[in-house]
């Protein structure tokens, strides 16, 4: 996931640390102790087997629902940079890849089955599942309603497995099983396509708006037009913010203004850029490449706030007098809490807001990952899973 790349940073925390240990799990790894290991079924899959090796057909074991589980069929897997990441090992330092590894964590379905203890799904209702699928519940961040800051949590894919052994897997496959506590309610009127995105693009661009109290009145910046950008544009426009895009590419203008903004800077223009320097109440940075974060805490006025969910390789410079002299803030976000996931799907279906994608078979996965890594996407891609079932 996009938002999971504040992982990847310098200096690990330590719950970063622990996430590591965790993530040397193999597929030796015991299931949980406190009840019997789940009946599984099988499931086809698309897997990567080695760093090096791209993404294959694979079958993989899912749990039978046990009393509080949701068993659901995957219409639309959305594909996150991050699924590339982990796919290749690239995030070894931090968090090791386990091979075969079955990527995906933007998954939009079809509810089939559902245990005895279920009361929030039935069979035929939509469904979605995002970055998490378990967290501890009991920790301050859980009951805050933060199970992205969960010391403990569960992500979707290549995390250990408490039911099964070995390491989760994720929406690259044609079913899936999770606990009702994480399964989220997709509206109607989306199309179902563009709506996977939203569970990691989507919520990782929600949330740090939602929290800065981004709305009417309000003047916000959106650094870089990707897979990220785009959702930001959008959601801020329908937030009534007046929106304005910075991009070093002039091609996107129009995209941009299509998308929600009302003004786009040229960030390579130094007089563009001086018009709007101590004007901005928050500016959303959702570049992953080096680049002058000062120039953008420039832009805000005093008590503004630039948020980074873009997470650069190296760090990044940053001169502190740009945040003392005018009481500006400098921040990051992760994903967002599973309410706060459900209140973005609601929002997205009010609003009628969906990723812009370009729909692919899954045999067109490893293709698909040489094209992120040129950006040659507007703005993402989803895979139609129904493709699964030729491979």
């Amino acid at each position: 996931m996009v938002g999971a790349q504040v992982l990847i940073e310098t200096c690990e925390s330590k719950t970063e640390k622990k996430h590591k240990e965790r993530n040397m799990a193999t597929t030796e790894t015991a299931p949980r102790k406190e009840s019997a290991r789940p009946s599984t079924f099988s499931s086809k899959a698309f897997a990567a087997h080695s760093a090096t090796s791209g993404l294959s057909s694979h079958s993989i074991e899912r749990r039978n629902p046990t009393a509080e589980d949701v068993q659901i069929e995957i219409l639309f897997c959305g594909v996150c940079h991050s699924d590339l990441h982990q796919a290749r090992n690239e995030w070894s330092e931090v968090m090791p890849t386990v091979y075969p590894c079955v990527p995906g964590h933007e998954i939009v379905g079809r509810v089939t089955k559902v245990g005895s203890a279920v009361t929030k799904f039935k069979p035929g209702d939509l469904a979605a599942v995002g970055c998490m699928v378990d967290s501890d519940r009991t920790c301050p961040e859980c009951k805050a309603g933060l199970e992205q800051f969960c010391p403990n949590f569960t992500l979707t894919y290549n995390f250990p497995d408490k039911h099964l052994g070995g390491v989760t897997y994720g929406g690259y496959s044609d079913s899936m099983t999770v606990d009702q506590a994480f399964v989220l309610r997709v509206p109607s009127n989306l199309d179902l396509a563009g709506a996977a995105p939203l569970l990691c693009a989507g919520i990782t661009t929600y949330s740090p708006m939602r929290h800065w109290n981004v709305g009417k009145g309000k003047k916000v910046g959106v650094v870089g037009l990707g897979g990220l950008g785009h959702m930001a544009v959008k959601f801020a426009h329908a937030l009534g913010a007046h929106t304005v895009v910075f991009t070093s590419s002039p091609g996107k203008k129009d995209d941009a203004l299509r998308l929600g903004a009302d003004e786009v800077v040229l960030s390579r223009d130094a007089n563009e850029m001086q018009k709007h320097v101590g004007s901005f109440d928050f500016i959303l940075d959702a570049v992953a490449a080096q680049h002058d974060i000062n120039a953008y805490i420039n832009m805000l006025r005093r008590d503004g706030n630039l948020t980074m969910v873009g997470a650069p390789e190296k760090p990044l410079p940053l001169n502190v007098f740009g945040l003392l002299f005018r009481r500006r803030s400098f921040s990051g976000s992760l994903i967002g809490g599973i309410a706060e996931t459900q209140e973005m799907l609601d929002f997205c279906g009010k609003h009628n807001i969906t990723s812009d994608v370009e729909v692919i078979p899954i045999q067109k996965i490893n293709e698909a990952y040489e094209r992120l890594l040129k950006s040659d996407v507007k703005y993402r891609f989803s895979i139609d899973m129904v493709s699964l079932k030729s491979s």
